[in-house]
């Protein structure tokens, strides 16, 4: 046999031999290990030449800390208890549960809470909401009837009702919607009723069918500035939102809007939205600060000083709003009560 051949056998143990010496850990020339001693086990008089290693990071980003004026208290006391309990007990879905409102403990301790409609899964992916998106269920027919009775068990002098976008549906929901607003009059026709309504993607026939059933005020958010929009709200259009706006208005309603502020917008680009939305006839204007409800949403660009808002509040009545509800912790809902008669 030629002396150079060599076995199959042979070529795969000096493979493995070879694989084996590579794997090894090389530590870099630069770092000196103390040498051991007899006595402690290591030299001291060599520590001194030892270079201490950086310190590696996670790589994780640091969430930027909240300022004290938006810390809030953790919901307690027998109010709050008792809305939770009609709430679940109805198996019921509330924006301030899934929009992690910092204002839940307030608003549900003096009895009120905003109602979500047609479930708590939303067709769309907008990149500040902590609504979760998806493909929804088929939506309950019979949801109309629990949330009016829900609102007549609180004994709420003004309800709110939101809802999730259901894009997938024909209609967006607005049968739904019209039942819900008339079983809710049927049961305490003493409560006034604020509708805040996703985007209708130009459905001006569901547009009208939502907003016929008597509420006294109809909300739809703009959410932020229009150099924003495909940021924020991808799936969305701002020329569109205010045609929706300048739409229920010239059906006769009184008309809302909110903006979230810290999210990379300027005080003009702001200025400019105020003068668009009272141009296409708004009424009510709520502003807010953006928190970041998860690490998979948009960062908060700025922590807006409450001196701030006070100057938007100041600018958007100077520009021909009849009330501006302004604030670090404002929401769409907070103090809707107020927005009734204004």
């Amino acid at each position: 046999m030629n002396r150079f051949f060599k076995s199959p056998g042979a070529m795969l143990r000096q493979q493995k031999k070879q694989n084996k010496c590579e794997r090894k850990t090389i530590l870099p020339d630069i770092v000196a290990f103390p040498a051991k001693s007899r006595s402690n086990g290591f030299n001291l008089h060599q520590v001194s030449d030892m270079i201490e290693l950086p310190v590696l990071e996670s790589g994780q980003p640091q969430r930027r800390p909240k300022p004290n004026w938006l810390r809030v208290k953790l919901p307690t006391g027998p109010e709050y208890a008792r809305v939770r309990s009609i709430v679940d007990e109805q198996k019921l879905h509330t924006i301030c549960e899934s929009g992690n409102c910092p204002n839940m403990g307030e608003c549900w301790g003096e009895g009120t809470a905003t109602f979500m409609i047609l479930g708590n899964v939303c067709t769309r992916s907008c990149s500040f909401c902590a609504v979760a998106t998806g493909r929804p269920n088929e939506y309950d027919e019979d949801e109309p009837r629990r949330v009016a009775e829900a609102i007549a068990a609180m004994g709420v002098k003004h309800a709110v009702i939101t809802s999730v976008n259901r894009d997938e549906l024909k209609d967006r929901g607005a049968e739904i919607w019209y039942q819900t607003v008339v079983k809710v009059k049927e049961l305490s026709p003493a409560t006034t009723i604020e509708t805040l309504i996703p985007d209708v993607k130009g459905n001006w026939d569901a547009l009208a069918r939502m907003v016929e059933a008597r509420q006294e005020v109809v909300s739809h958010n703009m959410e932020t500035v229009a150099e924003l929009y495909r940021r924020v709200r991808p799936q969305a259009k701002y020329e569109r939102s205010l045609e929706q706006i300048r739409r229920i208005k010239e059906m006769g309603h009184r008309t809302k809007s909110g903006i979230m502020a810290g999210l990379g917008e300027t005080k003009e680009q702001m200025f400019e939205a105020m003068d668009h939305l009272v141009a296409n006839g708004l009424d009510i204007l709520t502003i807010g600060q953006y928190l970041q409800p998860t690490r998979m949403h948009l960062e908060v660009a700025e922590y807006i000083h409450p001196e701030m808002f006070e100057m938007y509040r100041e600018e958007g009545l100077k520009r021909g709003l009849k009330y501006v509800e302004s604030g670090p912790l404002v929401r769409s809902s907070y103090h809707s009560e107020r927005h009734v008669f204004v």
